[in-house]
């Protein structure tokens, strides 16, 4: 079955790809079939993925599925959560730059601010978050939702090569390192969205009788 990833993510593609591997579904981003981008309104991570996820299959014809995820800092009411992504406010890119440069350019804008608002506070504690939802179809009425939560705190300053977005910045007491430093394996196997794939996984073959 092919399954249409409503993310234009390389690296979120090969993470899912990855966690999915023993079910018999093709993920494929939605921007490889010339789909755009949903809006993402919402205040919740749910509601984001919900809508991302009615955007895809509606364009594709069939079923897609959609992540929404992102960092909640307790003493920031949550912050940033459903706007994780962007943040730190940046201009515009310029057609010249390439996709995951900008990305790159946004995370590090990102974890300064994050850092900057976190300046002298002691209560650090903060979790990524992670909400998959999974469509037969457009208008399907029973959607599969599922949910992962990996806790931590964030560090002082940036910690590791690896990962994208806050992965330097979150220290996962349970593994003694930031995510940033975690080898691929460790990182599929313990993160929010190996939690929410696990679950989704399961949802799949029970629900959708995949596998």
């Amino acid at each position: 079955m092919r399954l249409v990833l409503a993310s234009n993510n390389a690296k979120k593609l090969a993470e899912l790809g990855s966690l999915f591997a023993e079910l018999p579904v093709e993920l494929v981003t939605q921007g490889s079939l010339g789909i755009a981008e949903a809006e993402e309104p919402h205040i919740s991570f749910v509601e984001n993925a919900l809508a991302k996820a009615r955007h895809a299959a509606q364009a594709a014809g069939g079923p897609a599925i959609a992540d929404d995820s992102g960092l909640c800092v307790d003493a920031l009411g949550g912050a940033p959560g459903v706007i994780s992504a962007h943040y730190a406010p940046l201009e515009p890119p310029p057609s010249w730059l390439p996709r995951e440069a900008y990305r790159d350019r946004q995370d590090n804008a990102n974890n300064a601010l994050l850092l900057q608002r976190l300046q002298g506070q002691a209560n650090r504690r903060a979790r990524f978050v992670c909400t998959l939802v999974a469509l037969r179809h457009a208008q399907d009425p029973e959607p599969l939702i599922a949910f992962g939560r990996w806790e931590g705190e964030i560090l002082q300053q940036p910690a590791g090569e690896g990962g994208f977005g806050y992965d330097p910045l979150l220290f996962i007491p349970a593994l003694g390192q930031a995510v940033a430093q975690l080898d691929a394996a460790v990182k599929n196997q313990h993160s929010h969205r190996a939690l929410a794939a696990r679950q989704m996984a399961t949802l799949m073959q029970e629900a959708w009788h995949l596998g």
